[in-house]
């Protein structure tokens, strides 16, 4: 299925003439230099084909034979087509070690050998001619190394190296001449790797995802998830390993045609390459998504997860708010029933890791969408903007506030349960409850991530617990909530005793108040007394009404001993709701 999908999303963007998609055979390159040489081979140039300025330089792409992927010991026998690393350019070496000189002498002779095919090939063709000359000369390769552009080009790590003939305007590896070369195979390298070059021998089956007969890919191309150190695959079989069936090997244990593994290979390539809109990262997770068609909507999802931009940084919630505005007022409905896909995808070492796969319509994960931000609701202060994005709410429960302090699966899981609708992971009200008693912070963001939590498993469970509120809820008597409440409570007792306090009880106690109860608040009850000593006499007298309201909800039996997991975030959230009514002044609660 997510093969099909990925193939269908080639198809869709090989018919929109502004996709600007590979062509079969072909994908997009970044070649940071290109050696400029003329008609006899003689070097011109070193031209630096990046634009933008430090770290942010981009290099140009360019349209040129798709690569192999290559490994194992005899992967240097591997070459791309008129473009490649400077170890295959001009046999220069990735650092000063005998192996590194070596690999490097190797990786050079496999790209003269492929330059000398192409001219046996196109005798006729000067460009052709021109790089094997310039190959072949003493002191082309030296030119190179002694130009003023090689320092930086020789900085990026395996950068890229192309050929153009002075005077042209595209360069070698886009020449017409090389699309024969795109759609013959090459030859037999024997190899006990799975990432070599595909044998010659022609494979003729039926492709699971078109259904066509046609020649079966036994390798598939390599993809780049972010984050990994190489390229992976979505399909591949070691050589000669146990999955094999049948006596097939590799690729044909799964037959899938040429002309379909070249498709949805490209599609997924253009879906995770540089600049892609319909992608974005959480953790260790890349998710990328897509329609069956052109939508609103797959330009719109991933402000819904990612973290805002810094010169719009309302961006997103504009964003959310216009989804809730298209449900309820049926702008979806043009494009409602589309087939909509997303992908979860992480890297590992041979083989993609899918960390999930859903499928559905846009209405369906509109839907799912708004009421993950529905449950997420919650009393704001005056100057937060309206909804967070999932990048926020990760961070806010992550060690020092750093993503890649989160584990690495519960990204993956929250996600999956905001597209399904389900129950959130249970670690990820763990992992909220840890960090608060970890830095004793009970922000916004820590809040509605509790509420939703707890109102969604009180939902698909049916424990008939009371819904917890956007905000503070007098007629909430569940235990945890009503401590929650009284902390805060004696909190603001003892700021407004002693101004300027750089360490509340809050930050003393409240892992055991919200833990056991019992063992604390005898003590906070009875040093408030001191600090209301201190209160002018109104305000006396309405911070002991309020304790008061709230110790009538408190069971006959007393304070609680212990509260569970659930409680405790009842505790949290009853503490937040009840500061921000706390701060709330009473024109701003009659709006």
């Amino acid at each position: 299925m997510i093969l099909q999908a990925l193939y269908e999303y080639y198809q869709r963007k090989a018919s929109d003439p502004e996709s600007n998609i590979a062509l079969p055979g072909y994908e997009w390159k970044e070649i940071p230099f290109i050696i400029v040489i003329d008609k006899n081979g003689k070097f011109i140039n070193l031209e630096d084909t990046r634009e933008g300025g430090g770290k942010q330089k981009v290099a140009k792409r360019f349209l040129v034979i798709k690569s192999k992927g290559r490994s194992g010991k005899n992967s240097y026998l591997t070459t791309n087509v008129l473009w490649d690393h400077y170890g295959y350019v001009l046999a220069h070496p990735k650092d000063d070690t005998d192996k590194a000189k070596d690999d490097a002498n190797k990786q050079h002779k496999t790209f003269v050998m492929m330059v000398d095919e192409l001219v046996q090939a196109r005798p006729d063709n000067e460009e052709f001619l021109a790089i094997k000359y310039f190959l072949e000369s003493e002191d082309g390769k030296e030119c190179v190394f002694k130009h003023e552009s090689w320092q930086n080009c020789s900085k990026i790590s395996g950068c890229n190296l192309s050929f153009r003939i002075i005077g042209k305007k595209e360069i070698a590896a886009e020449h017409s001449d090389l699309t024969y070369y795109a759609e013959v195979d090459k030859r037999v390298i024997e190899d006990d790797s799975e990432t070599v070059e595909e044998p010659a021998v022609s494979c003729q089956g039926t492709c699971l995802i078109t259904g066509e007969q046609g020649q079966i890919a036994v390798l598939h191309h390599a993809t780049s998830v972010p984050g990994g150190k190489s390229g992976g695959k979505l399909v591949g079989f070691q050589k000669n390993s146990g999955y094999d069936s049948y006596y097939k090997e590799q690729g044909l244990n799964a037959p899938v045609s040429k002309k379909a593994e070249d498709a949805y290979t490209t599609a997924l390539n253009v879906l995770l390459g540089k600049g892609s809109q319909n992608k974005f990262r959480i953790s260790d997770t890349t998710i990328i998504f897509w329609a069956s068609r052109k939508t609103e909507f797959e330009k719109k999802i991933s402000f819904f997860f990612t973290n805002p931009e810094k010169d719009n940084p309302d961006r997103n919630s504009q964003e959310v708010k216009a989804l809730f505005e298209s449900i309820h007022s049926g702008n979806l409905n043009t494009e409602s029933e589309t087939q909509f896909y997303i992908l979860g995808l992480a890297p590992n070492a041979a083989r993609i890791s899918v960390r999930f796969w859903k499928t559905g319509t846009v209405k369906y994960f509109a839907e799912k969408i708004a009421l993950h931000f529905l449950d997420l609701d919650i009393v704001k202060p005056k100057d937060e903007i309206e909804y967070f994005t999932l990048f926020k709410l990760l961070t806010s429960i992550s060690f020092d506030y750093k993503i890649d302090n989160l584990p690495p699966s519960l990204a993956a899981g929250i996600i999956t349960s905001i597209l399904d609708g389900a129950i959130y992971p249970a670690t990820l009200q763990q992992q909220c409850i840890r960090r608060i008693k970890a830095d004793r912070k009970i922000n916004r963001t820590r809040a509605a991530i509790l509420k939703a939590y707890l109102n969604r498993k009180n939902r698909i469970y049916q424990t008939n617990e009371k819904e917890i509120t956007m905000a503070l809820d007098l007629l909430n008597i569940n235990q945890g909530y009503l401590c929650g409440r009284l902390f805060a409570v004696l909190e603001k007792i003892q700021e407004e005793a002693l101004p300027g306090i750089n360490a509340t009880i809050k930050d003393r106690y409240y892992g055991a108040a919200s833990s056991t109860p019992v063992t604390v608040f005898s003590r906070l009850l009875n040093l408030k007394n001191h600090h209301l000593a201190k209160l002018n006499p109104g305000r006396k007298t309405n911070f002991e009404k309020l304790i008061q309201k709230i110790m009538a909800g408190i069971n006959s039996n007393g304070l609680p001993a212990h509260l569970t997991l659930d409680d405790q975030s009842r505790f949290a959230v009853g503490y937040y709701h009840q500061r921000q009514d706390l701060f709330t002044s009473k024109e701003q609660k009659e709006l």
